[in-house]
């Protein structure tokens, strides 16, 4: 009845994936527990009717649970199997295993939970008798030539008399003694020996070298050490609650490895420092697009003129205008013309469904629209507040006589600059809303990649992709060439032609397109300088392949949800023959804070999945007219007063050289071409 429906594994996050057959290689972690720690930890289970064993078993159990975020679990023992007394004088083998199961469901104070451990060890001890083989071949577990059956993790406690006392060798015989030679074997994924000499607790982790490296099982001896501390302090703490990290290690989780601020222009604006560079060189090239080129000086004018426009019909600081616009200078301009005007822009995608534009500018409560009369059948008719289309191919005659200067809109840096859509966990699009200060830090005095006005970039991400705030932004705020893909569907060919003939030299290509290029034209990139890929799980493969073949092109995973404007974190892929799997996404990039936490938002140990939260200037204000759906997602900082957090629901753990690792959802959504999906 204990067994018959427990887990059939115990999923300790591992250093590597189990193989098919185990290789039974092991290692060993030495554990001591000082004479102060064991006699508060004797006193604990005296006063609860517990023995030693039951009392460090709850706590390892407990350890167990908070690695694998499993409530239940099952843990072997050796026990000496002599119950009767005629059977203590005689030689021979009766040691026996016995399986003991652990329910820490419900988040049990230790107190409770060590109730639990007493009731379920001597249930077991009642039935020492029961060999375990027979145990096995009545519950008949799926058998695997990788793992043990009902169990992977054993515990074994010695109680060593003084020396002479009768029981010595038995005792001894029971438990493999810690001092012996190192054997260089395991048997189970995780064996904890310990012995206690009456004073004091000591003994090892013997470990499966198939999983785990030795880093791994140090650091969890010592948080084995630190959870058995902070029980004996206040046992009635919730198993959950107690502590399993060292001062110096939650000082590097929460500190150390998210000291990324950097300085950069904060108080800035994007059509600011864009006028700073139209000022610097007015004549050189801004944007190609086929045979045509636009300067600088000219793209200025051009966005005065409508911004001047805009401002006579009523734009002002943070409305929202749309864009409705196929990839084209005038996408450019009229992007830089709503932001000089001080409003925000929408980005509408022509190739977008009706229905899903209607949700979109409903929801902004847009109520006027940049596009181009062949585009108007595909915008829906929408009620209520009057709408104002300005198609630019109409009002040509009409922008041209504004003004050539600068306007000035008043706007700030905490102003919005635009707002991208997503379908996040909802499966509803959601505006996220982004403003102008996280913009400027995705692109300047940053950290990720290199920025210069020799660049040139390739814009070819849709615009309702916050992708292309990267690619227009980075180019465009640093002075650099700014490469419109035409804006028919292109094929792998006509990408590969783009960036051979125009020698694009950073670009930026969702994983799965990346990975189409590497296998159809990985030779024709040999231009580009620095490539960042991203928005799903890379193959390793064919990151190999690209590292080989272009060794001087600098290879980037990026990682980032729309909420904190387009990059997180990013991964600079080392040379082929390092590249390991699964490819990381990487450490914070400047100005940017991330944090592995658990469920009551602490921080996990090094290696253990836990949540992705996203802190820094590139956090979004929010969700568009969705205060409740924000105050969920966008949480207080539990790390510093007056700061937020953005939770992404994204599961990953830190690598022991400080980059994160993506595992996966929390829920059920998923990435097609880099939009994410529920």
């Amino acid at each position: 009845k204990q067994l018959e429906d427990a887990p059939a594994q115990l999923a300790l996050p591992a250093d590597r994936p189990r193989p098919a057959q185990s290789s039974y290689r092991g290692g060993r972690c030495g554990v001591c527990l000082d004479a102060a720690l064991t006699a508060r930890l004797r006193e604990l289970g005296q006063n609860r009717g517990a023995t030693l064993f039951m009392t460090l078993l709850a706590a390892f159990g407990a350890l167990l649970a908070r690695y694998s975020r499993q409530p239940a679990l099952v843990i072997g023992t050796p026990i000496a199997n002599r119950t009767r007394s005629e059977l203590e004088g005689l030689i021979g083998f009766f040691v026996n295993t016995l399986a003991l199961r652990l329910d820490l469901a419900g988040d049990p104070s230790f107190t409770a939970l060590l109730e639990r451990v007493r009731t379920v060890a001597t249930e077991a001890y009642a039935h020492q008798d029961l060999p375990f083989e027979m145990l096995v071949a009545r519950l008949a577990p799926a058998r695997h030539l990788s793992q043990a059956p009902l169990f992977q993790v054993m515990f074994a406690l010695q109680n060593v008399p003084s020396q002479g006392q009768e029981g010595e060798d038995e005792a001894a015989f029971v438990s493999t003694d810690q001092d012996r030679d190192e054997s260089g074997t395991a048997k189970f994924d995780l064996l904890l020996s310990l012995v206690d000499d009456g004073r004091q607790v000591t003994g090892y982790f013997e470990y499966s070298a198939d999983l785990f490296d030795a880093q791994t099982i140090g650091r969890m001896a010592r948080h084995f050490e630190v959870l058995l501390a902070d029980a004996a302090a206040d046992p009635e703490r919730r198993f959950s609650d107690l502590s399993l990290l060292t001062k110096a290690e939650r000082e590097q989780l929460l500190v150390e490895w998210n000291h990324t601020r950097t300085e950069y222009p904060r108080d800035a604006c994007i059509h600011g420092l864009f006028e700073e560079q139209a000022k610097k060189r007015p004549n050189a090239i801004a944007l190609v697009l086929e045979e045509r080129h636009l300067t600088y000086g000219d793209l200025n004018t051009r966005a005065n003129q409508l911004a001047h426009r805009l401002r006579r019909l009523g734009v002002v600081p943070e409305t929202p205008v749309g864009v409705c616009l196929e990839r084209s200078f005038d996408l450019i301009a009229a992007l830089l013309g709503i932001l000089k005007a001080g409003g925000a822009y929408l980005p509408l995608d022509p190739a977008s469904p009706r229905a899903r534009l209607s949700v979109m500018m409903n929801d902004a409560r847009t109520t006027m629209v940049l596009t181009r009369r062949r585009f108007l059948d595909v915008l829906p008719e929408l009620h209520g507040e009057a709408m104002r289309l300005v198609c630019i191919d109409d009002e040509y005659e009409e922008i041209a006589h504004e003004s050539a200067n600068n306007p000035v809109s008043g706007v700030v840096a905490d102003n919005l600059a635009y707002i991208c859509y997503t379908s996040g966990s909802t499966g509803i699009p959601k505006g996220v809303a982004v403003t102008q200060r996280a913009v400027v830090r995705l692109v300047k005095n940053t950290d990720y990649a290199t920025f210069a006005s020799d660049d040139v970039f390739l814009q070819f991400a849709p615009i309702a992709f916050d992708a292309s705030t990267f690619e227009i932004w980075g180019c465009l705020l640093n002075g650099a060439q700014l490469v419109i893909m035409p804006a028919a569907a292109p094929s792998l060919e006509a990408l590969a032609d783009v960036i051979e003939h125009r020698r694009v030299s950073t670009l930026w290509l969702t994983s799965g397109l990346f990975h189409q290029m590497v296998d159809a034209h990985c030779e024709r990139l040999n231009t580009v300088r620095q490539l960042i890929t991203g928005g799903d799980v890379l193959s390793p493969d064919h990151v190999r392949r690209m590292r080989a073949q272009h060794p001087q092109c600098a290879l980037i995973n990026a990682y980032g949800p729309t909420e904190n404007t387009t990059f997180t974190t990013c991964y600079p892929v080392p040379p082929a023959e390092k590249i390991h799997s699964p490819i990381p996404i990487g450490r914070p990039i400047a100005n940017t804070e991330v944090y592995v936490l658990d469920d009551r938002l602490q921080p996990v140990p090094i290696g253990v999945p836990g949540e992705l939260y996203i802190g820094g200037e590139g956090l979004a204000r929010g969700y568009l007219h969705q205060p409740a759906l924000t105050a969920e997602r966008f949480i207080s900082h539990p790390f510093r007063s007056g700061a937020r957090l953005y939770r992404t629901g994204d599961w990953v753990r830190y690598l022991p050289d400080a980059n994160l690792e993506f595992l996966g959802r929390r829920d059920q959504q998923v990435k097609v071409r880099g939009f994410r999906v529920e």
